[in-house]
């Protein structure tokens, strides 16, 4: 459960990081385009989510593992929306 929780961190924080870099640079080089960017990407990371989340319940066997993972990540999907919208807005 540590390494998944440690994975899922380090997921998150690869997507936030992508997420506050290509936003200062779509504000820095064309800030109309700041609402497309930002819908955009919160498609691929709820896309990337999912898929996450659908690899682990597939591959998982314990049903009670799976559905702790599934909440722990839409935890983590949330505190990171939040923590990224904080940052940004």
């Amino acid at each position: 459960m540590i390494l998944e929780i440690f994975l899922s961190a380090l997921f998150f924080t690869l997507l936030g990081t992508a997420y506050v870099k290509g936003y200062d640079i779509v504000k820095r080089h064309s800030p109309d385009h700041l609402p497309h960017f930002y819908l955009i990407m919160a498609t691929i990371r709820m896309l990337l989510v999912g898929i996450v989340v659908a690899l682990y319940v597939f591959f998982t066997e314990n049903r009670e593992d799976a559905i702790r993972f599934a909440l722990t990540f839409i935890i983590m999907y949330a505190i990171m929306m939040v923590v990224t919208l904080k940052l940004r807005h």
